[in-house]
């Protein structure tokens, strides 16, 4: 199948997708997200692929964020339908795939981009990778399993302050605080990916999709839920309209407060 926003290749068992808007740093917008979706889902059917990296492309940018122009301009009710749309047919499918699925972040991780890297079952990342949860900064909150998903990974204080502060951490303290497995050169990352996924394809496929089922089992989904009220609920303040409009036209935003 051809892909605008992506390109999908598959070799000694190892499906490798990689997200390919260098003029955007990858950042996901609705085709994108469909895209993986299709190309996760026939990955996942073809019995010759038992693991999948999700990349992307460059040494800038694993996802640099989701494309804020896409959503600046939504409703409420918009805003709750592109995030539990989003969850449904991207983030929750990597997360309860019955093949293992690994990031490899060569880059920066922002927003949606740290969101997909946090639903795949675990994570390596290039030394020069940069992850965060800006959302705050434009008036919204993480809308893709990014409340839930954090604090799972490398507790509650550690992703309050990343979230409240929408700051970056580097490679070696999110492989530190657990948010990644493994910090390597770039020139280095996806043969040692690649390294890792041929270990696990020598296992059983059937237990590691039972195994997968299992530990997920061990999360409940209401807290994604709120995060799909709330998300929405953002479309609808003053403090979204002025971090969005700020964003667009590169300046700092002005929040007018509570």
């Amino acid at each position: 199948m051809a892909y605008e926003n992506i390109t999908a290749t598959a070799e000694d068992n190892i499906g490798v997708i990689t997200i390919n808007r260098p003029t955007k740093l990858n950042a996901l917008n609705r085709a994108t997200i469909t895209e993986l979706h299709d190309a996760i889902k026939a990955y996942d059917a073809n019995t010759y692929v038992k693991a999948i990296i999700i990349t992307g492309t460059g040494e800038k940018a694993f996802v640099a964020g989701a494309d804020i122009a896409e959503f600046a301009n939504f409703s409420v009710e918009e805003g709750e339908k592109l995030a539990a749309l989003g969850q449904t047919l991207l983030f929750d499918l990597v997360q309860n795939l019955g093949t293992p699925v690994i990031a490899a972040v060569n880059g920066f991780a922002l927003g949606g981009g740290l969101e997909l890297a946090m639903a795949c079952h675990f994570r390596v990342a290039s030394d020069n990778a940069k992850m965060g949860l800006p959302e705050v900064s434009l008036g919204v909150i993480p809308g893709y399993g990014g409340t839930q998903r954090l604090p799972q990974l490398i507790g509650k204080g550690r992703a309050f302050e990343m979230i409240m502060t929408a700051g970056m951490v580097g490679a070696e303290d999110a492989k530190a605080w657990g948010l990644v497995n493994h910090v390597v050169p770039q020139a280095e990352l996806l043969d040692f990916t690649k390294g890792i996924a041929a270990k696990i394809i020598k296992n059983s496929p059937v237990a590691i999709s039972k195994a997968i089922k299992a530990v997920n089992a061990g999360y409940t989904i209401d807290g994604y839920n709120e995060e799909i009220r709330g998300f929405g609920e953002a479309f609808g303040t003053e403090d979204f309209k002025e971090g969005t409009t700020a964003f667009l036209e590169k300046r700092k935003a002005e929040f007018p407060g509570k």
